[in-house]
């Protein structure tokens, strides 16, 4: 892959100078540096406007983020030999913080590979590209990873719409090795099942492990709503830290097979029941019906995905919460997160407490959460740190 230079205009290194990778295109010196006759993904050498190397990287010219710095030793550019070095650094953390080997083990620019996501089934890996850079080299990440895991299979699941905004396509592959239909997977002591291509995004969303983790000493025995439950990841759970009943609730009836499916695996079929619905509606007929719950869950999927997206999203965030108060118990618990970055963890907490008033309601937080140790945050990337999750206390208002 040839490599180009990409020249910065007048102080523009310094967000790259404290430790950020992203270049945007206003940022460019296009006179001296012209992106137009750049190739997706194309590497290239960073310099300031003064001509100081700064890093390597790759760049997009039809990006808004039009290049990513992945090296500053110039001594070891993006080359198949970097991918295993960065892949080790990652594998020696998760190797660390986790006991078995079911994990994030790649999380794109918190482990120095941004464009991509590694995530770990035994011995069986999902890869995401969503980068031209990273799907230029897509043979030598698949070489990396064979070389520092060998695993049996490795499947790439370059099927996000976040692609389209580096103008690539979208497809599954089986890239090396061979894959079954099911992957497995422990967590808190059970064991799970996820559809290896037809799965959300990687299959399973090793985020929010920690977080389903601190729910135990909530349960005692209540009743569990689980909202947007994909496939039972804090529902069953919830049945096997001692809850007496589950409502698993999604609108995907693949989901809920699942559900059932890894309910059965751990023999808490008669403590788990699905329910097909979108999330509203679903809150909704459960009030008409007069049903309360001892604790409920709230994982919903980002409603706020873009910047422009955020009156609307949060109105929805409202409106989520506001639905589940009004099905809890007098003293009962609200787990509830968010993983839109534009979304606060303060303003996710203000408008629990505005839904609390709404209901009339007291809030406590007890706790909160983010994101698993496998999905480490870069400091210098804010988008890096997007899960928030709070344990809240809701009584009748004092």
């Amino acid at each position: 892959m040839s490599t180009a230079q990409l020249r910065l205009n007048k102080n523009q290194d310094r967000r790259l100078r404290f430790g950020h990778c992203w270049i945007y295109s206003n940022e460019v010196d296009t006179k001296a540096t012209p992106l137009k006759g750049m190739e997706p993904g194309q590497a290239v050498d960073i310099v300031n406007h003064q001509g100081k190397w700064l890093g390597s990287g790759y760049a997009n010219p039809h990006s808004l983020i039009c290049a990513r710095l992945v090296s500053r030793d110039r001594e070891h550019p993006l080359t198949g030999s970097l991918l295993v070095h960065r892949l080790k650094i990652a594998l020696s953390l998760r190797e660390r913080m986790h006991t078995k080997p079911y994990y994030r083990l790649v999380f794109g620019e918190s482990d120095g590979l941004p464009g991509l996501v590694v995530d770990r089934y035994g011995d069986l890996i999902v890869a995401q590209i969503t980068t031209a850079g990273m799907e230029r080299m897509k043979a030598e990440v698949v070489a990396a990873i064979e070389k520092v895991l060998k695993p049996v299979g490795i499947l790439l699941r370059n099927d996000s719409s976040i692609r389209g905004q580096e103008g690539l396509d979208q497809y599954i592959e089986l890239a090396a090795g061979k894959m079954p239909e099911l992957l497995t997977l422990e967590e808190g002591g059970l064991k799970f099942q996820v559809q290896a291509q037809e799965g959300q995004k990687t299959g399973w969303f090793f985020d929010q492990a920690d977080n389903r983790a601190r729910m135990a000493r909530y349960i005692r025995g209540g009743r569990v709503l689980d909202v947007c439950s994909y496939v039972g990841a804090w529902g069953v759970q919830a049945a096997a830290m001692g809850a007496k009943e589950v409502v698993c609730v999604d609108s995907s009836a693949g989901a809920l097979e699942m559900v059932q499916a890894n309910a059965a695996l751990n023999d808490m079929s008669k403590k788990v029941s699905t329910e097909r619905a979108n999330a509203f509606d679903a809150l909704r007929d459960l009030r008409s019906e007069r049903e309360h719950f001892d604790l409920i869950i709230l994982d919903p999927p980002a409603f706020i995905k873009r910047r422009k997206d955020t009156k609307e999203g949060t109105l929805a965030y409202k409106r989520l919460n506001q639905a589940a108060m009004q099905l809890l118990s007098k003293d009962g618990i609200l787990i509830t997160s968010s993983c839109s970055h534009h979304m606060s963890q303060e303003n996710l907490l203000q408008l629990v407490q505005q839904a609390g008033r709404h209901n009339d309601r007291f809030v406590q937080l007890l706790e909160q959460g983010q994101q698993a140790t496998d999905h480490p945050i870069h400091p210098a990337i804010p988008e890096t740190a997007y899960l928030k999750s709070f344990y809240l206390r809701v009584l009748p208002a004092f």
